[in-house]
């Protein structure tokens, strides 16, 4: 049993008692609703011990449960080894909703009562638990009580670091113009004002940057837009003399970021716009005018990036793809020469990366995954699970940096040396797939979902499949994660346009023995105008040659190897300027064409 998290339950179910609470659920989430979230708020890892970022605890007074999604079903069964959670495989038939499981486990309960913290979780998700707990026996839920006050001594307190400028040398677009844009949509959505949650939109829309959360560049606020005026909640201590200068001559007000309750229960204006799935349930329920129930306008406008965003991702991936090459060349002889391991491998990257300008770190926790810790989708090495490299089988390494002017995220699969025939096939239908989706042409407007398929058809032939998302959105210096755009089974509705960043990154795993996943990020351009409307297309931003020699020829289509051509070319004619003679002929073999007459389809 982990004395940790026996400790923490018991500590949790003696407050419960007190409360007449029958049990409690501990999400993922910030008031924010951040995937990534401060060390204050990371409750659910605290209680459970898991801490992948997506998952949610619910605990009974005898009993309890974690459920996440397929990219941590390896990871969380690890983690929950040991203590009383049992894992919940979301997405898998067979396994109970949170409400269904709870109705079970308190059928017996008189006046049975459930805990959620109001403030962590969005309005839409503590009404659907409202309305699914009554309808599961008569179960009532309560919002304004948070056992980690109680029970988690030593609490992180939030951050203190101090909120920058983004210059407009890297942002290409004012705080100004940009409240005006949103004031512009807030209008034709017929909306006096907007709550602005989430804290790269707010990033984003003031031209500041901060360090609250880990390799995300934010700062914990809200932001108040009504259509004259703009009131930044921080806590004041974390604003220089500069930034709150810079403020006052952008026309946004600063007050305290406890302050917003009262600010929203003080609020003048006829309505204002909350969405629901976003905004959480205690400052959803402060505000008394009309509700304006719709989404935030502020993500699709950020998700476009403008010329200097673009102009500056391209700098970026440039110096990220020397950073790249660099690695590459170093790699399978240093794991020949012998001593490497998954953690240092990852440091030597990360120190290749700070050598390039404008870097300002890793934009995640690098997945440096060997052979059967490739199966793991989001496996982060670490001291007690590191493992020596080989040369042979596969490195799964995804991994990508914060630059001033962009940010990176790139997956390579590396063979160290033998690998297996069935290895072999595993990692050419994963580039299949990740081709197939590079080169759609597809009508403007069309959504993410739409667009799946196209990276699974192969593998969907031979049997195989992929139960995580296919493509995210990427920040301009800020979330290595945006959205509202993503490219995934499940139904996406957020139209794609022009200028969007996109990741491309099917992969296929088999638990305990390998993964494979092969990752660039994209820019959606026009394709051309017909009678039909507006085509876009995708275009390659990561700039880093594809290890071809596991790749299956033979089962290439004539297009797949003319698109590896011209990739690698770019990949070289970008690159190579940028290299020393050592690195530019090792990139010159590296990306060398695949000669279709010695290898005819």
């Amino acid at each position: 049993m982990n004395i940790s998290v026996k400790k923490r339950l018991s500590d949790l179910r003696d407050v419960l008692r007190r409360e007449s609470l029958d049990a409690f659920i501990f999400p993922s989430s910030d008031p924010h609703n951040g995937e990534y979230v401060p060390e204050h708020w990371q409750g659910r890892k605290w209680i459970s011990g898991f801490n992948g970022s997506a998952g949610t605890a619910v605990v009974t007074m005898d009993t309890a449960a974690l459920w996440t999604d397929s990219r941590y079903f390896i990871a969380a069964e690890n983690q929950l080894a040991g203590t009383e959670f049992k894992l919940m495989k979301e997405g898998i038939e067979g396994t109970p909703s949170i409400i269904e499981w709870l109705g079970m486990k308190l059928a017996l309960s008189p006046n049975p009562m459930v805990g959620i913290d109001g403030r962590v979780n969005d309005d839409a998700t503590v009404e659907e638990l409202i309305q699914g707990l009554r309808a599961n026996g008569g179960i009532t839920v309560r919002t304004n009580f948070d056992p980690l006050d109680v029970i988690w001594h030593n609490r992180p307190t939030l951050p203190l670091d101090k909120v920058v400028i983004y210059p407009i040398l890297y942002a290409g677009e004012g705080c100004k113009s940009k409240l005006c844009r949103i004031r512009k949509q807030l209008r034709a959505l017929h909306a006096e004002g907007l709550l602005v949650s989430s804290l790269d939109d707010i990033a984003w829309t003031l031209n500041l940057r901060g360090s609250d959360v880990h390799c995300n560049p934010v700062f914990v606020a809200y932001l108040l837009i009504s259509h004259k005026n703009a009131t930044l909640f921080v806590d004041s201590r974390k604003l220089t003399s500069e930034v709150k200068s810079y403020l006052r001559q952008e026309g946004v007000d600063v007050a305290e970021y406890t302050d917003v309750d009262r600010a929203l229960l003080k609020y003048k204006e006829y309505n204002i716009l909350l969405d629901k799935n976003v905004i959480n349930y205690s400052l959803y329920n402060k505000v008394s005018c009309r509700k304006v129930n719709t989404q935030s306008p502020v993500p699709l406008l950020k998700a476009r990036k403008n010329a200097t965003e673009i102009n500056g991702f391209r700098n970026a991936m440039l110096r990220d793809g020397v950073a790249m090459v660099k690695f590459l060349r170093w790699l399978k002889p240093a794991v020949q020469t012998g001593g490497q391991t998954e953690i240092s491998v990852s440091d030597k990257l990360a120190s290749l990366r700070a050598e390039q300008l404008l870097y300002k770190g890793i934009s995640f926790d690098t997945i440096a995954a060997y052979q059967e810790h490739g199966a793991i989708v989001h496996y982060v090495p670490t001291p007690e699970s590191d493992v020596p490299l080989k040369p042979e089988g596969f490195l799964l390494l995804d991994s990508g940096a914060h630059y001033l002017d962009g940010t990176t995220d790139i997956t390579r699969t590396i063979a160290l040396g033998r690998v297996t025939d069935e290895q072999r096939k595993i990692y050419t239908l994963v580039l299949k797939g990740h081709i197939q989706l590079c080169t759609l042409k597809f009508p403007r407007g069309a959504s993410g979902t739409q667009l799946d398929a196209l990276a699974r058809k192969d593998m969907w032939r031979e049997g195989y499949n992929f139960l995580h998302g296919t493509g995210h959105g990427v920040g301009a210096f800020l979330n290595v994660h945006e959205g509202p755009h993503q490219i995934r089974m499940e139904y996406m509705p957020a139209p794609f346009m022009e200028d969007m960043t996109i990741t491309d990154e099917p992969g296929l795993y088999l638990e305990g023995r390998f993964g494979v996943r092969i990752e660039n990020v994209l820019l959606t351009v026009p394709y051309k105008k017909t009678v039909f409307g507006c085509f876009l297309e995708f275009v390659p931003l990561s700039l880093c040659p594809i290890d071809l020699s596991p790749v299956i020829l033979s089962l290439l289509t004539p297009d797949e190897i003319l698109w590896i051509n011209d990739y690698h070319k770019l990949v070289y004619d970008r690159l190579s300027p940028l290299l020393d003679n050592d690195h530019r002929q090792w990139l010159q073999e590296a990306t060398k064409a695949i000669d279709t007459h010695l290898h005819p389809m």
